[in-house]
């Protein structure tokens, strides 16, 4: 274990909605959504009033209108968002070069050694968060801890506004009664199956071997054999290309209708734009990932001429891609979609108004 790394993750509250609510005063204090208003929209971004809701990122509109009708529903300004994250990435280069984004609104620090000879990570984080409510009228949530994966566990503990530090005295403890869901790596699927392992915290993780971990989760199995350990040497990467953006969807029940799997695939357009708004992340290549009930899965790829930009492009690419997929007897158990070939930034802003191919059949 390293303990002489001083590891800072700084994470903005709420931040689309959080912008928002400050270029807009009229809009403080009440349940608020940055997201689309069609019949397909979704939450990109929610206030933390609209959360006492139980509104989160990627839920549909309609949802969350019935949850809350009051709600304020905003369009996205990504010009805006952006704006505001240049701001407080000069905030992060004041104190270190070695800053890692990892989207608009969170970057990792490593702050061991630190322009401003600082000896205290803490101090550091500290004084980060001041500045940027400072400059920008905005609060964020820090941790402190040696590693990446406890700096960003801890940013999230006490939002909004909260700092965190974890200590290596302490690690063990904490990340020994931290909640299976809280790990690097694990979703709504792992987690899943982890609880039928008997594996509901970081101590009942710890009782398997790395053989143990790496039969039941391959590759997987022995980052959190290394994790649950403490053993997380990944270094702060100020160079980080993104290569893709993607995200999938494992079912409760396997699916065995085409267009209930396709509105599954829909919802999960409209989340990987979410990602890529949020990475500025564009590309030209759209994969479907499709895995059947016997755990066989297949990929179907397209590349188009032009940066995927919204949900509904990719919805109709997606269309393409999954006519050609056949539905065994047994069904699906997981869907996915990735977007990768990225674009150049001064290429982003064109954008294809119809794409060059009719509506197959889905029936």
């Amino acid at each position: 274990m390293n303990d002489l790394r001083k590891i800072v993750h700084i994470d903005m509250d709420a931040f689309f909605a959080s912008v928002e609510q400050r270029d807009h005063p009229e809009y403080r204090g009440f349940p608020l959504v940055v997201g689309g208003k069609s019949a397909r929209g979704v939450v990109a971004a929610a206030s933390y009033e609209a959360r006492q809701f139980g509104i989160r990122s990627a839920m549909a509109m309609q949802k969350a209108l019935m949850q809350c009708p009051s709600l304020i529903i905003v369009p996205p300004r990504m010009e805006a968002y952006k704006e505001v994250s240049l701001q407080i990435r000069e905030i992060f280069h004041e104190y270190t070069d070695l800053v890692e984004p990892l989207s608009l609104d969170e970057a990792f620090l490593d702050v061991t050694s630190n322009k401003k000879c600082i000896p205290s990570a803490s101090w550091v984080a500290q004084n980060i968060r001041a500045m940027i409510f400072e400059r920008t009228g905005l609060t964020a949530s820090a941790g402190v801890s040696f590693n990446k994966f406890l700096a960003k566990v801890a940013s999230g503990m006490n939002k909004p506004n909260g700092f965190t530090l974890i200590s290596p005295e302490h690690a063990p403890a904490f990340v020994a009664a931290l909640p299976i869901e809280k790990f690097f790596g694990v979703g709504k699927a792992t987690a899943d199956k982890m609880h039928r392992l008997g594996i509901a915290t970081g101590a009942d993780l710890l009782r398997f071997s790395l053989e143990e971990l790496e039969s039941e989760f391959g590759k997987a199995g022995r980052s959190y054999f290394h994790i649950v350990r403490n053993n997380d040497e990944r270094p702060v990467n100020p160079n980080r290309d993104r290569h893709s953006v993607g995200t999938e969807d494992t079912f409760d029940q396997d699916l065995h209708h085409r267009r209930e799997i396709l509105a599954r695939l829909e919802i999960i357009a409209h989340e990987v734009v979410l990602r890529m708004n949020k990475n500025r992340f564009f590309g030209k290549t759209l994969t479907l990932k499709v895995k059947f009930a016997n755990f066989q899965q297949i990929t179907r790829s397209r590349t188009v001429g032009y940066p995927i930009r919204d949900a509904d492009e990719m919805i109709s690419i997606t269309r393409h891609l999954f006519v050609g997929v056949e539905i065994p007897p047994r069904g699906v158990r997981l869907v996915g979609l990735t977007v990768s070939n990225a674009c150049p930034q001064k290429a982003v802003g064109w954008r294809q108004l119809t794409l060059p191919f009719a509506e197959p059949d889905l029936s």
